[in-house]
């Protein structure tokens, strides 16, 4: 065989070994672009069940304060929590990459669903509270909140989970890396204030 063929044949054997390459690496990066979007979906899932929360406290608030007039304490917490929440509930995407911002979010909305709990433990000591016809759906379509934030907030820590392992494995961490695809933040269990209030009468 003549040095020319050999040559020839070298050439085509490196290109396609190139486009090989070069067609795994599109396939890898258009997943992991996937998966960020479905990571941001089920983000923009948990924020909206925490928005949905947070505009039912309102009138939860009012219902309560009809007939536990004296409990200001409670409702001094409740106010201020939603306060601190009200500025971020709804927050960029980037916070997913911040551990110290993701934490503050939590905390921020586990301290919202604490004093929650707190007033719905209140309500134990009114009798004709507890048989209000207004606050009985309050207090159902808040229980159906709190579920669904639990949901919310596992399925986006299932999609994290997959997201944050399909960019670490080798050797897609090298396309990770070079496009900037960044490790997501979890959802931790451990705080008291995940679990959904309990309003068992």
């Amino acid at each position: 065989m003549s040095s020319g063929k050999k040559a020839v044949i070298t050439v085509v054997i490196i290109a396609a070994v190139v486009l090989l390459l070069a067609q795994n690496g599109i396939g890898t990066y258009n997943k992991m672009v996937a998966m960020d979007e479905e990571v941001t979906s089920q983000w923009a899932e948990v924020q909206n069940q925490y928005q949905r929360r947070y505009d039912l406290i309102p009138n939860l608030v009012a219902t309560v304060k009809g007939y536990a007039t004296h409990e200001s304490d409670v409702y001094t917490q409740v106010a201020e929590a939603r306060s601190k929440a009200g500025g971020v509930v709804k927050v960029d995407e980037k916070i997913l990459t911040d551990p110290d911002a993701f934490a503050k979010y939590q905390q921020v909305q586990d301290q919202l669903g604490s004093s929650l709990q707190r007033l719905l433990m209140v309500t134990e000591n009114y009798p004709e509270l507890k048989a209000d016809q207004n606050f009985l759906a309050l207090q159902d379509q808040l229980e159906g909140t709190e579920n669904r934030i639990t949901v919310a907030r596992k399925r986006f820590n299932d999609s994290a989970q997959s997201y944050n392992s399909y960019i670490r494995r080798f050797p897609n961490s090298f396309i990770a890396n070079m496009s900037h695809f960044e490790k997501k933040q979890y959802f931790t269990a451990g705080s008291e204030a995940q679990a959904a209030p309990k309003v068992e009468f």
